[in-house]
């Protein structure tokens, strides 16, 4: 019988699945949630750790680890964070329930689970409803009331469709998807309320070894360790779980390496490591299947190379600790019965190298504009102290025009090439087809080879060879926008670390607060790969686009502002994205592989701080005297001169002017008061402006050099300030 067949939609009635029934009702999954360890409170812990595995592994140590990531606001951070986040703060509560601790302050920790989903800094489009299931689990680990959260865990009954223009064919992510299942058994809801889609959704994923992944079986590609993890762990639910059990147990073996750790599947072709995150997987779904892994000995010894001196665990030997790897250490640890043996490797001890004395701090802008006014993009990086100015998109003539206005001004910024290069799709077996993978950076005039956009659906290792190496012998770099699909993203970074490929990781953005918030995982790449800030800029001017330039920045340190100051700057992690708006509450954030690298930063703020700086602000008018020549620029004349005046507005993320911070007062031509024009430019749609300017034109002005004053006034408090400019009528 297929699942559509057998679903009854009502409580307590028995489902068929293949001949097999299963009785599902409120009480059978309260008793499954109750006998769990997966949803066990701090005192049911599994019997290894009762028996004290852990007490080998350095407890005391451990914990002091755990609290030095508590933080003010009653939640537990990322090592190099100042504010606390979900996905740490479950970690840390996890791993305390796994040492058998309660952790301190509990009322007060559920408060903070229970107000600080991600999505409180901004509602994305997309539902990421792993960060429920981490509030669900961390609450009923607290031994909190978690009925709150039914309603909307029975509103998920059936597969979303992710956006075809981020996925080509509109795969949901799989761990997202069977968050309907382990929210419900974590809730104690019954399943006669999910759509028979559901069920068809999970069965189709998987393959005939027995693992899953995130797209259909039908398509021959192999499982994901983690993809595999969810899997199975809604099929237990299902009553299910013994279905090609063997068969499972046999592929996931297959993932453990000579080291003792697992990857991500046994024949792995890119991004093929070994991770605590795999290994924890891997450990989970055998035990669940009543196994062990090959050589339990081995694990042990690879689970213990990932112990560091600061009494947390790295995601792999020698990475720096951080709270989710901690916690999936402890998880396997104790999935395993691991017991510490004396010949286990030390605890390592990382020593950051120090920094030469010689560095300064500089500042570049990712993705900026690269079309509309070339002068006010230079009056914007003067003003801001921007050096290296990524112009997104731009054509060649552009980027000629704009550095010529800079070097005649002898403004010192370098414009680059910093495309995003829409239309390029990347397929990985299991995971999908992609888009947002070509994010590029490369010098002015270099030879970087052509895009992949519009071409077709390429493999990784075709993008590598098409795109990325011609990229990286033209002296550009790669980096990476976003990725919610934590599994494929992964991936990508693990091969880039072994063998070059995405360079940095964006985290501030136009559209997304911070993407370290919205996915989290990113920060497990701390220290390895570098994080910047990435303007992605978006509308026709970059002045109406102005609020995004100056509200965050990517700072790097180097000796000169150069392109290779920049480079050398990203190999060394010398690179400190920085944030502070509306959007961050006027707080500085700030994401870097370093601490001494943020230290050196805010011991040279005057260097490049844009808020309570004199020397560093947003301009407040733009006055220009625009030519035939100006090709580039709204309101140019045919004959003769116009100046162009342009006020400060707050702008929409969309790069359009929403509300007036100044207003025209006046405007002078060689000290006589002059009677501009304003015009204005609506929207396609009838609502809000695309442009907002005064202009006038001098038709009959003598030869020779003039001078134009343009005087704005700040709305709300009435200060005057004012643009004064020379410039020739031939």
């Amino acid at each position: 019988m297929t699942p559509n067949d057998s679903l009854r939609q009502a409580e307590g009635h028995e489902f068929e699945w293949g001949g097999r029934s299963v009785e599902f009702s409120r009480r059978a999954l309260l008793k499954s949630m109750a006998a769990a360890p997966l949803c066990a409170g701090f005192t049911n812990v599994s019997s290894a750790l009762a028996a004290g595995v852990l007490d080998d592994w350095g407890v005391a140590a451990i914990q002091a680890y755990l609290e030095r990531l508590s933080r003010p606001d009653q939640g537990y951070a990322w090592e190099d964070q100042d504010k606390s986040h979900l996905s740490p703060t479950f970690a840390v509560i996890g791993s305390y329930r796994l040492l058998g601790k309660e952790p301190p302050a509990k009322d007060k920790l559920a408060e903070f689970v229970m107000s600080h989903h991600p999505f409180r800094l901004k509602k994305l489009e997309r539902n990421l409803k792993v960060y429920e299931y981490q509030q669900i689990q961390s609450l009923l680990w607290l031994g909190q009331d978690v009925s709150g959260f039914r309603d909307q865990v029975q509103s998920w009954k059936r597969p979303s469709r992710y956006p075809v223009q981020y996925e080509k064919h509109g795969y949901p992510i799989f761990r997202f998807e069977l968050m309907a299942f382990l929210g419900r058994k974590l809730l104690g809801l019954p399943l006669n309320d999910l759509s028979p889609e559901f069920v068809t959704y999970l069965l189709d994923r998987r393959r005939d070894n027995g693992s899953f992944n995130n797209t259909p079986a039908a398509d021959s590609s192999d499982g994901h360790v983690m993809n595999t993890w969810w899997g199975l762990q809604a099929l237990e639910i299902l009553g299910r779980v013994e279905e090609r059990k063997q068969e499972a147990v046999a592929w996931i073996q297959a993932c453990q390496t000579t080291s003792g750790g697992f990857t991500y599947q046994p024949d792995d072709k890119i991004g093929a490591v070994e991770d605590v995150a795999y290994t924890r997987a891997a450990l989970r779904a055998l035990k669940l299947l009543g196994a062990m892994p090959t050589n339990r000995e081995s694990c042990t010894e690879y689970l213990a190379s990932l112990a560091n001196s600061d009494g947390g665990f790295g995601n792999r030997p020698g990475w720096p600790s951080n709270p989710m790897a901690t916690y999936e250490a402890l998880d396997a640890i104790g999935t395993l019965g691991a017991r510490k043996s004396a010949t286990s490797p030390r605890p390592v001890r990382r020593l950051a190298p120090s920094l030469p004395a010689d560095l300064q701090v500089f500042t570049i802008q990712i993705e900026a504009h690269g079309e509309g006014s070339p002068s006010e993009a230079v009056a914007l990086a003067e003003s801001l102290r921007i050096h290296l100015w990524g112009a997104k998109n731009a054509s060649p003539a552009w980027l000629a025009r704009t550095q010529g206005i800079a070097d005649q001004r002898r403004v010192p910024v370098t414009f680059f090439v910093a495309n995003e290069e829409y239309g390029t799709w990347v397929d990985v077996p299991g995971q999908g087809t992609y888009s947002h993978t070509s994010d590029i950076v490369a010098p002015a005039s270099a030879n970087i080879g052509p895009s992949l956009a519009n071409q077709g659906v390429v493999s990784w290792p075709q993008f590598r060879e098409r795109r990325l190496d011609p990229l990286q012998k033209g002296n550009g770099r790669l980096f990476w926008q976003f990725g919610e699909n934590e599994e494929l993203t992964r991936i990508f970074l693990d091969d880039s670390i072994q063998r070059g490929g995405f360079a940095a990781i964006s985290t501030f953005h136009f559209g997304n607060p911070d993407f370290a918030n919205s996915e989290a995982f990113l920060n497990q790449y701390r220290g390895l790969i570098p994080f910047i800030a990435l303007q992605d800029a978006h509308g026709k001017e970059p002045w109406w686009f102005a609020d995004m330039t100056a509200s965050f920045r990517t700072l790097f340190l180097a000796r000169t502002p150069t392109w290779d100051g920049w480079l050398e700057a990203l190999r060394n992690n010398w690179v400190v994205a920085v944030r502070h708006d509306a959007m961050s509450d006027f707080d500085t954030w700030m994401h870097s592989g370093s601490r001494e690298v943020v230290d050196f930063i805010q011991q040279h703020q005057s260097a490049w701080r844009w808020w309570d700086n004199p020397a560093i602000q947003r301009p407040l008018v733009s006055l220009i005297a625009l030519t035939p020549a100006d090709e580039f620029e709204v309101a140019r004349p045919e004959t003769g001169v116009v100046l162009r005046v342009r006020c400060a507005w707050e702008n929409t993320t969309q790069g359009m002017p929403k509300e007036p911070m100044t207003e025209l007062v006046e405007l002078f031509v060689d000290s006589t008061q002059v009677t501009p024009t304003l015009v204005t430019r609506k929207r396609p749609n009838g609502t809000g402006l695309v442009d907002h300017y005064h202009e006038f034109h001098l038709h009959k002005s003598r030869p020779g050099m003039h001078t134009a004053k343009a005087v704005v006034r700040r709305i709300g408090t009435n200060e005057e300030t004012s643009q004064t400019i020379e410039f020739i009528v031939v």
